[in-house]
């Protein structure tokens, strides 16, 4: 391979579930390549690699500023997603269309999964003979990428846990009970434990954080919960969905009976309430004294509603435009391939940049939160609540009577 800078034209995708910052790295791509005498056209593929195998393209070269700085605040993905992970067959679907319409830059906007899918592509294409030159962005709410020091989209989700929970713990204390709210993250607990920036008194919820870094033992939850209730009269809880027991087997999945799996091979644990009814259900159970009343116990499963709610962190949008605007600068200075990533710089005042790495150390690879950030079994640290601060940004405080 030549690394003079190809002439040619560039596609972007966007892959996985959307988030509501994943725009603005779309606009950052674009906003990149524009005026490059490399760059031709530059086109966005119709849910994500399907678009690029089924010729569904929409040209980007030429859309107007305004409509583009529209889009960029814009939750969700503007060209549409897929979980397609694509085979041999696939991708020599997708090389023939490159070939046909000249595309020598694939720009392509996910997660994990969506990285080992840009890694793909990039390597069947290099054995191809073809020369089409990959970069991946990150995109995930789960906060999960290797090399990262947070990823687009996390802040922001991480935003709309925060504050759900500050309002749902207020709801909590006004007619006490006990409450669950399950939350995303199957292998890594960052979403869950921004749970706890809603507290903002001594007895606010979340009183009990469970991640899947550490096993769930049943028995031991219920224990929990007796303790907070029998101190507070109430008790507020947040559950990551992923939660295992000692044999690393989803309480999820176990719990409602499916063993549904993705085209990635991961069991489906989103799109039911059976957790949090199972939880609830255990705790009536557990939490009755013979002959006596049960306690108040509700459980709420916030799925998707954290991916693309209107709200975004001010340093997830300019963050995410900066990981495209990066993308397109590595490219048109002649890399092959690359997945960008966010480095914390500083903290006083919070700052970060963006690096370029091997698309190999971040594919198909899942990072967990850090021993450091977890207290116990069912709580986190004020480290982690340092980490996660300067990236949700300011939230409202709460009024209260002593």
């Amino acid at each position: 391979m030549s690394s003079e800078l190809l002439v040619g034209n560039a596609v972007i995708g966007q892959s996985g579930g959307p988030t509501a910052v994943i725009n603005q790295s779309l606009v950052g791509v674009v906003e990149g390549l524009r005026g490059a005498d490399a760059i031709k056209r530059v086109v966005g593929a119709r849910n994500g690699v399907r678009g690029m195998a089924e010729k569904q393209v929409i040209d980007l070269t030429h859309i107007p500023n305004d409509q583009l700085e529209a889009i960029a605040g814009t939750p969700s993905a503007a060209l549409g997603s897929t979980r397609d992970k694509p085979d041999s067959t696939y991708c020599e679907r997708i090389f023939e269309n490159c070939k046909e319409n000249d595309i020598r830059y694939f720009f392509y906007i996910g997660g994990n999964d969506s990285s080992d899918t840009c890694r793909i592509v990039n390597e069947l294409s290099n054995d191809s003979g073809y020369e089409l030159r990959c970069f991946h962005i990150p995109k995930t709410i789960d906060n999960d990428l290797m090399e990262s020091d947070h990823t687009p989209g996390y802040p922001s989700a991480a935003r709309f846990v925060a504050l759900a929970f500050l309002g749902d713990s207020l709801d909590n204390k006004s007619l006490p009970g006990i409450k669950i709210n399950i939350v995303m993250g199957r292998h890594a607990g960052f979403l869950t434990a921004a749970s706890a920036l809603a507290r903002q008194h001594h007895d606010d919820g979340p009183h009990l954080i469970y991640l899947p870094e550490r096993n769930f033992d049943p028995d031991e939850f219920v224990a929990d919960v007796d303790r907070v209730y029998a101190r507070l009269g109430r008790c507020h809880i947040a559950v990551s969905e992923g939660i295992h027991n000692a044999a690393g087997e989803p309480i999820s999945a176990l719990m409602s009976g499916l063993r549904e799996v993705d085209a990635h091979g991961n069991v489906q644990l989103s799109g039911t309430g059976a957790l949090g009814d199972w939880l609830a259900n255990l705790l009536r159970v557990k939490l009755t004294p013979q002959g006596g009343k049960p306690p108040r116990v509700r459980a709420d499963t916030f799925g998707y509603l954290q991916r693309c709610f209107p709200d975004a962190s001010p340093v997830d949008q300019a963050e995410a435009r900066a990981a495209g605007r990066k993308a397109a600068e590595i490219a048109l200075m002649g890399d092959f391939d690359a997945s960008i990533a966010i480095k914390r710089v500083g903290d006083d005042p919070y700052w970060a940049d963006m690096k370029a790495v091997d698309l190999k150390s971040v594919a198909a690879k899942t990072r967990t939160m850090p021993d450091e950030y977890i207290r116990g079994h069912n709580d986190v640290t004020e480290a982690f609540l340092d980490y996660v601060r300067p990236l949700v940004g300011p939230l409202p405080t709460m009024g209260r009577f002593d």
